[in-house]
Formats: structure tokens, sequence, C-alpha cells
């Protein structure tokens, strides 16, 4: 039985597992409010790291509900998402969208990843 939680096992959690990602991304996905890069891990399950800058969201209250909403995004899409390293940058304008929009707009970008990591085994 699989769980959809969202424990430490699942986190990025110290800077080196960042700047891996940001430095080695072979995966990159974006609208014009989020970016996401990943990585291949070597795990048998995903990570996430989220960068939700105040410069690009002023208020601690939409910062918190695009964390909140791209976890539990996240959540529902870690078995397609195994073995992943993925960090997710909030652009300007993220707290513009509603809730809808954003889990849509995450639900567009993940399986662009699973898309384009499918196109790359393919090889």
């Amino acid at each position: 039985m699989t769980t959809e939680s969202f424990g430490r096992e699942l986190r990025l959690l110290t800077a080196s597992d960042y700047k891996c990602v940001f430095d080695q991304a072979q995966y990159k996905v974006s609208r014009p409010q989020i970016l996401i890069l990943a990585i291949e891990n070597n795990q048998p399950e995903p990570r996430l790291g989220l960068v939700i800058a105040r410069k690009n969201i002023r208020l601690a209250v939409q910062r918190n509900r695009a964390k909140r909403l791209m976890r539990e995004s996240f959540r529902h899409h870690q078995q397609l998402l195994q073995g992943l390293d993925i960090v997710i940058l909030a652009r300007r304008d993220l707290d513009k969208l509603d809730n809808a929009a954003l889990s849509s707009c995450l639900e567009t970008l993940w399986q662009d990843i699973i898309r384009r990591r499918n196109r790359k085994a393919a090889r």
C-alpha cells in the first residue's frame, strides 16, 4: 500500500541538495508564474524543494498558500515522479492565480516533466 504523505524523506533538506538540482538540471519546464527544475536522484522516492521568494510574492499568506498547494500537488503525483529531485521556483504574479488555476498549472507542468522523462528514456 502506498502513502501520499509528505515526510522528511520526500524533501530536499540541505543547500547542497538544492545546488545539485540548480547546477545539473536535466528537466526544465515553466509557465510565466512557475519554473520547475528536476534531476534524476537514483532513489526510489521523489524529493521536492520549494523556492518562494518574498520579492516575487509579497504577502506571507500568499507564499504559504502557494507552498501548500505545491506540496499537495506533488503528493498526488509522487508515484509518477519517482526517482527525481525537483525544485519549484515561484515567479512574479504567482499570487494572482487562484487555487484552481495554480493546481491546473502544476498539473500541466508535472505532465510535461513526465513526458520529457519518458522521451529521454526511449532514446
